[in-house]
């Protein structure tokens, strides 16, 4: 019994590498094809240079997306000074306490 589980996974095993190389070669067939049909076209310098442009705009679509600049340290710094100073919280806007005006802050 325990070799007949092994046969059935020694034949799976071939059975999935010979799909997988079936696959690869029809792959590898359609690639060759389409790039047979490319270097007929009489516009190819083009048609490259477009795919470039188009491959470094959506290079530059992922890094906007996925590249977030943290927010400048000394900008924090002074926007928390700024809401200290106030009496606000840092995530508060920064305006007088209630009931004193600019002029009571500023002279302080």
């Amino acid at each position: 019994m325990i070799r007949d589980v092994g046969r059935r996974g020694g034949e799976q095993a071939v059975l999935l590498a010979a799909g997988l190389a079936d696959l690869a070669v029809d792959t590898v067939g359609s690639a060759l094809g389409a790039a047979r049909s490319l270097l007929r076209r009489s516009d190819t310098a083009e048609l490259a240079a477009h795919a470039a442009d188009e491959l470094t705009a959506r290079g530059r679509l992922v890094l906007d997306r996925y590249a977030v600049v943290p927010p400048a340290h000394l900008e924090v710094l002074a926007r928390h000074v700024l809401a200290t100073r106030s009496g606000c919280g840092p995530g508060e806007p920064s305006a007088p306490p209630a009931g004193r005006t600019a002029r009571d802050h500023d002279g302080e």
